[in-house]
């Protein structure tokens, strides 16, 4: 909305409610001394006609003539000829009714319905000498009336109400016209001097767009009046001379900064090729902060290709190159869909985390189905790996869950962002426990804890890996189980219980039925042979089921 439409919108109502006060003041004022003089002169005559026939009345009581009915008729006819002569205007009406409501005496003929007299009637018992307004003939009229005893009549002073109120009905139509008129008048003159006092304004306004829409600095406004609107327009003027210097310095840093920010993106490109993005956002946004290391909770994964020796030894090293680097992209693919960082390439092996630089609440089911994910992706590499008469891979995966210490690790000439910790190492001790379990994938119990409702996990082992002494359950998982395999791992998990109970009859029982539902199930067969073994020598008091690895 514009300052012209808010001054208009302003002044206007403060302007109309002022004449429309002023005119209602002067309406009432004069509409009230009218109806008041009206009202005096009809009261006026009503007075003078009940004197005239009170004096009618007198002297016939005064000559004895009160008994006579010719000369009480004499005394009515002198009545009705005198509210005659009283009479201004043919609108008035002068008549009398009888106890029965019959009209005895009239200035003029007139008609009334019964139901008008019957109304009429009832108005009079109640007027108490105040003018009141009742239908005759089908007119609403003004009426003033009194009653003569000596008669039996009620006299009524009538006059139409538009004729009783023609002069306050003439006042209101002026009135309204004045107000009309002034309110116009005023309005004009708001319209002109509104427009007077924002043109300026509007020069102002006009000149900002044209320089907004060029950005043409060169263009000023003309000062045309030495008030408020001419100091703002040479304020203007000013503002404008030191924006053109300013922008001049602007566009020359602009560049800079542009060409800086190309750079940037360089230096983004190369490195998101080494670093994480996440990590490299965070490097920008706070440089400082990347110097420190943290402890936090990570999900660490490590992947290794089975007997990669011996496929090496039987490639050409372009197709070994070419096909780690399909084999590579494909798994770095995957981790990196999934949240993941990889961390480093341990020669054929991958180290990837999730955690850090960003944390997640589902950073452990993440690694989880990134490691599925991984599995999936290996087979679709194979397929292609068939095609090309080229050697099959095989890896296993191992995943833990636990806090770490994450940061910049190295020296002033070469650091990697990278985690470090007993959980990190016992991530790879995973790795390796998935070639003696004949597993693809292999979990820790801190992983089992956050996934455990919502993916199938199956109970491996209680194992004590190198450089361990405390027992670690491992779990093997998988996106989905059915059928026989979904029973097997049900009873699996039961036997597993029975198991640590040293109920190894009951546990032998339960794996012999896993071995039914999956014939070559080598864990089952693992376990049930322990089983055997334990039930003919029992382990010594105190035995927790954990099993001493050897691996690395």
């Amino acid at each position: 909305m514009s300052i012209r439409s808010k001054i208009i919108l302003v002044v206007l109502p403060l302007i109309i409610v002022t004449l429309v006060l002023a005119g209602a003041a002067s309406y009432f004022a004069a509409a009230k001394g009218i109806t008041r003089i009206t009202q005096q002169f009809f009261s006026f005559k009503v007075n003078e006609l009940q004197k005239y026939t009170e004096n009618q009345w007198a002297l016939l009581v005064e000559n004895n003539y009160s008994g006579r009915p010719d000369m009480v008729l004499a005394a009515e006819n002198a009545v009705e000829a005198y509210s005659r002569s009283i009479i201004l205007s043919d609108t008035e009406l002068i008549f009398a009714l009888d106890g029965a409501g019959a009209v005895v005496m009239a200035t003029s003929e007139f008609d009334i319905s019964e139901d008008e007299r019957a109304a009429l009637l009832g108005l009079l018992e109640e007027a108490d000498d105040d003018l009141f307004n009742a239908a005759i003939g089908g007119t609403q009229r003004v009426i003033r009336a009194f009653h003569f005893t000596p008669f039996q009549w009620w006299i009524l002073l009538t006059e139409k109400n538009t004729a009783f109120y023609r002069d306050v009905d003439s006042i209101t139509i002026q009135t309204l016209i004045m107000i009309g008129a002034a309110s116009a008048a005023a309005i004009l003159m708001l319209f002109f001097f509104a427009r007077l006092l924002t043109t300026p304004l509007g020069r102002v306004v006009k000149t900002m767009d044209r320089i907004i829409g060029s950005t043409d600095l060169s263009a000023r406004v003309e000062v045309e009046y030495r008030d408020e609107t001419g100091q703002l327009a040479h304020t203007f003027n000013l503002m404008i001379a030191e924006l053109e210097k300013a922008y001049s310095q602007i566009k020359r840093y602009a560049f800079d900064a542009v060409l800086a920010r190309k750079k940037e993106q360089r230096i983004r490109q190369i490195f998101q090729k080494y670093v994480p993005k996440d990590l490299i956002d965070k490097f920008f946004a706070a440089p400082e902060s990347m110097l420190v290391g943290d402890n936090r909770i990570l999900s660490v994964l490590f992947s290794d290709i089975r007997s990669f020796t011996t496929i090496s030894e039987g490639m050409a090293p372009d197709d070994l190159v070419n096909s780690l680097n399909r084999y590579f992209s494909g798994q770095v693919d995957v981790i990196m869909n999934r949240n993941g960082i990889v961390d480093k390439y341990i020669g054929d092996a991958i180290m990837a985390f999730w955690g850090a630089p960003v944390k997640h609440d589902d950073d452990a089911l993440q690694s989880v189905l990134s490691g599925l994910d991984m599995i999936d992706t290996l087979r679709d590499f194979n397929e292609t790996q068939r095609g090309l008469g080229k050697p099959e891979f095989r890896i296993g995966i191992g995943i833990n869950y636990g806090i770490v210490t994450v940061g910049n690790i190295g020296s002033e000439r070469k650091m990697d962002y990278t985690v470090i910790g007993d959980m990190v190492n016992l991530a790879s001790r995973m790795e390796g426990l998935t070639k003696p379990y004949h597993q693809e994938i292999l979990i820790s119990e801190t992983i089992y804890a956050e996934i455990k409702e919502k993916l199938p996990t199956r109970l491996l082992d209680t194992v004590a890996v190198k450089g361990k002494t405390r027992g670690v359950k491992i779990y093997t998982v998988k996106r989905a189980v059915a059928g026989n395999e979904e029973r097997a791992w049900a009873i699996h998990n039961e036997g597993m219980a029975a198991y640590y109970r040293r109920s190894f009859e009951e546990a032998a029982a339960k794996f012999q039925a896993v071995i039914a539902l999956l014939p070559e199930d080598f864990i089952a067969k693992v376990l049930l042979a322990r089983c055997k073994n334990y039930a003919l020598t029992p382990p010594p008091e105190g035995w927790d089921g954990v099993e001493v690895m050897k691996t690395k």
